[in-house]
């Protein structure tokens, strides 16, 4: 299993994190390897669950999420499955400065033998990743609090 984690502490209410990522257009905008989202369908329970493909070192890999925890405004954990398999942790909690979110994903790389010898520089893609992620996610708050309300 590859498990990346990291944090960023963004100047917004946890409301607005929240909101702004239970919006499955927001992770197309700031994660640079998903190229596509689709099939986005609301759960009875909360939350949503979708289709996507992301590209890792450039391969398309398609997968589903389902939304397993959806508590409005201090988490989301998402199932993956297909493609990549394990799990998405966002957790959000209040700071003196704002809003701190933690972005955990935890996943098996397909093929146990091809998983071994390519986990490593899948884990230091992953990281960047995550971090170009998260300096996204804070330039669109940044920008979408700096446009007037409509």
């Amino acid at each position: 299993m590859v498990y990346v984690s990291d944090s960023i502490v963004v100047p917004e209410s946890v409301e607005t994190v929240f909101e702004t990522l239970d919006n499955p257009d927001t992770h197309a905008k700031i994660t640079p390897s998903i190229s596509d989202i689709r099939n986005v369908e609301p759960r009875d329970t909360g939350g949503k669950e979708l289709e996507y493909t992301y590209r890792l070192a450039g391969v398309p890999i398609d997968g589903r999420l389902v939304q397993t925890v959806h508590d409005s405004p201090h988490q989301h954990v998402f199932a993956m499955e297909g493609g990549l398999t394990g799990a998405i942790t966002l957790d959000i909690e209040p700071t003196e400065a704002g809003t701190k979110l933690t972005y955990s994903a935890e996943y098996a790389v397909p093929g146990r033998v091809i998983a071994r010898v390519i986990e490593p520089m899948v884990r230091w893609y992953n990281e960047r990743e995550l971090q170009s992620t998260l300096e996204n996610l804070e330039t669109l708050l940044a920008e979408t609090e700096q446009q007037p309300a409509e």
